[in-house]
């Protein structure tokens, strides 16, 4: 099966890795996080081609994830802002952030603050009915009729 033909599959895992499953796109949402928008940000800190930055801009742009922003006329020059669709991707970096912290580093290289309070925060996945912590273990999943 090809990379593309998962955006064709009744699987909401598959259709979203057909979105942000090339390598380079949730390295580029690391920065936009981080609050970098310009193309030469990118360009420089993950050290990319032209074409393959190019590529995965202009998909993030087509799905709606990165809004492609004018900030000067002359010359025109543009730069990319998570919309409202990008930013619930937020949870997604912060789960591959936890396990690479855990699996692949000693040391965590980022800590994350909660502005509220100050203090460092440990996001986890909840119920939105009980607000208790859940894992994998805790869930069943119920499949519709079709689904990949």
């Amino acid at each position: 099966m090809k990379h593309d033909d998962l955006q064709e599959l009744y699987c909401s895992v598959a259709r979203t890795w057909s979105v942000i499953g090339e390598r380079w796109t949730m390295m580029i949402l690391r920065e936009c996080f981080r609050g970098e928008r310009r193309y030469d940000h990118f360009r420089y800190k993950l050290g990319l081609g032209s074409n393959v930055l190019n590529d995965r801009l202009r998909v993030l742009v087509d799905e709606g994830i990165l809004d492609r922003v004018q900030y000067q006329e002359h010359p025109p020059r543009h730069e990319y802002r998570i919309s409202d669709k990008g930013a619930d991707l937020y949870p997604v970096l912060v789960a591959l952030m936890s396990w690479g912290d855990k699996y692949k580093n000693d040391v965590p290289p980022v800590r994350l603050i909660h502005r509220a309070c100050g203090h460092e925060a440990d996001p986890r996945l909840t119920c939105t009915h009980c607000a208790e912590p859940v894992s994998w273990r805790e869930m069943t999943a119920e499949f519709e009729p079709d689904a990949w």
